[in-house]
């Protein structure tokens, strides 16, 4: 058998993301979008450490479809950095598209300008590419702009689930159009897509997806015509054929870091691959992503509900972490509570960014929806329901906006 060849997974860098963060006095950047290029930094100093061969990102570069020109040049010095490594495969995601059909993508300058070992990969395709040992044929499919994958379909008079059960089915051609090229070939085999499959965890990234997301059967990637599948799109780490004898493994890397309270438990990384034909070995290499610890505390029958917050803090190693505190208090125990000392103690135990502290206070109205709810707005009733989900403020409001905007009929982008 040949050496095998080396192979860099990695997915939804989403440079640009600036919760939780402040000015970095060294780089003018949010220190948040300094987190995320130093976790690229780390993955560039593993893959040339290990003598990578090959790496393919698998969608979703920036936060936006219009990153500014300082988030640009500092993804593009990464880039640079990989493609001098080993070849690199740029596969279009949702977040990389355009505004409009006419515009660039947010990754076409790199294929425009034919910078050396860069394919942007626009297309649903096969091809093969030569690496230091040995070529690899990869198959592409970037996000699925319904356009364009309906472009020869009549969706006249289609309902909404009429017409995202034909972009499944004719996403589902597609993806057997590319196995079929894929098995003429005698070398391994790559699949790479960004997209949803039916069965994967999501996670807090459903707040940033943009538009309707069709989900794709998890049986037209788990196919032995493949011998490894470079999923991007979906941030929570998961091998979605773990333990399913004959099929290949079929990974989402995740998000490279973690973008809010949503992710607090994820592990943030990126795939290590060792591919053969009929063989692939993968391991997921984790980074050293920012912290984020949500603290509880039910201080409702508290007599010193301030020390007891304070003692809580103490129980745990804060330093460098995004901090929430969220506290269950009456009536008669909130102002009993010091939040200008609670702040002070957490600024001693080098917190990075303190989210926020949060009260619940327990009042019989808010048991429930509330004593009238038949007289509260869509948008109040949605309100209480995700407080009584414990979703965080900054997320309520952000599904809020996104609320009201169907709630008015308005057009959603």
């Amino acid at each position: 058998m040949t050496e095998p060849i080396r192979l860099l997974h990695f997915a939804d860098a989403h440079i640009g993301m600036e919760n939780y963060g402040k000015t970095d006095p060294n780089t003018g950047l949010s220190s948040r979008v300094v987190d995320f290029l130093r976790r690229m930094d780390e993955m560039i100093e593993y893959a040339k450490t290990h003598d990578v061969d090959l790496t393919i990102f698998a969608g979703d570069a920036f936060k936006t479809r219009t990153p500014n020109p300082t988030f640009q040049r500092e993804f593009a010095w990464r880039v640079r950095d990989l493609a001098a490594l080993a070849p690199l495969v740029m596969l279009v995601g949702n977040h990389d598209l355009p505004p409009t059909v006419l515009k660039a993508s947010s990754i076409e300058i790199y294929d425009t300008l034919a910078v050396h070992n860069v394919w942007v990969a626009a297309d649903y395709e096969v091809r093969v590419v030569e690496t230091k040992r040995g070529p690899v044929a990869i198959g592409t499919a970037p996000y699925p702009i319904r356009s364009r994958v309906l472009e020869l379909v009549d969706t006249t008079g289609m309902t909404i689930a009429e017409t995202d059960a034909r972009l499944q089915q004719q996403l589902t051609d597609l993806i057997e159009n590319l196995s079929q090229q894929a098995d003429q070939l005698n070398m391994p085999r790559v699949f790479t897509g960004h997209f949803t499959v039916s069965g994967a965890l999501v996670g807090s990234e459903r707040s940033i997806m943009l538009g309707r997301d069709v989900a794709v059967g998890l049986s037209s990637l788990a196919d032995s015509r493949w011998d490894y599948v470079a999923l991007g799109h979906i941030h929570k780490h998961q091998n979605l054929t773990q333990g399913r004898a004959g099929a290949p493994p079929v990974i989402y890397s995740g998000s490279i870091e973690r973008i809010d309270f949503g992710e607090e438990g994820d592990p943030k990384g990126f795939c290590w691959v060792e591919l053969n034909r009929n063989a692939a070995k993968w391991k997921f290499i984790e980074v050293n992503s920012r912290p984020f610890v949500t603290l509880r505390a039910d201080l409702r029958d508290s007599e010193n509900p301030t020390q007891e917050i304070v003692e809580q803090i103490q129980k745990h190693n804060l330093k460098g972490a995004v901090v929430r505190l969220i506290v269950d208090l009456t009536p008669e125990t909130e102002p009993l509570m010091n939040e200008a000392a609670i702040r002070d103690v957490l600024r001693q135990a080098d917190v990075y960014h303190v989210a926020g502290i949060r009260k619940e206070i327990e009042r019989a109205d808010r048991a429930r929806l509330g004593a009238n709810p038949e007289g509260l707005t869509h948008a109040q009733l949605l309100d209480r329901y995700l407080m009584s989900k414990e979703v965080y403020a900054d997320r309520r409001e952000e599904l809020l906006i996104a609320a009201q905007e169907i709630f008015d009929g308005a057009p959603r982008e």
